[in-house]
């Protein structure tokens, strides 16, 4: 919401659909699973 009142609404949405993206991308090239929460890694292994 930070980016939305300093940029816009438009580049906000930018900014989660790239943020998504990227984590996504990483997950695909590690072969990682989606782990929902805020479990730590450590735990989760």
């Amino acid at each position: 919401m930070n980016i939305a009142k300093r940029r816009g609404m438009a580049r906000a949405r930018v900014a989660v659909a790239r943020k998504l993206a990227v984590i996504l991308h990483r997950m695909w090239v590690d072969a990682t699973d989606f782990r929902f929460g805020k479990q730590p890694a450590a735990l989760a292994a």
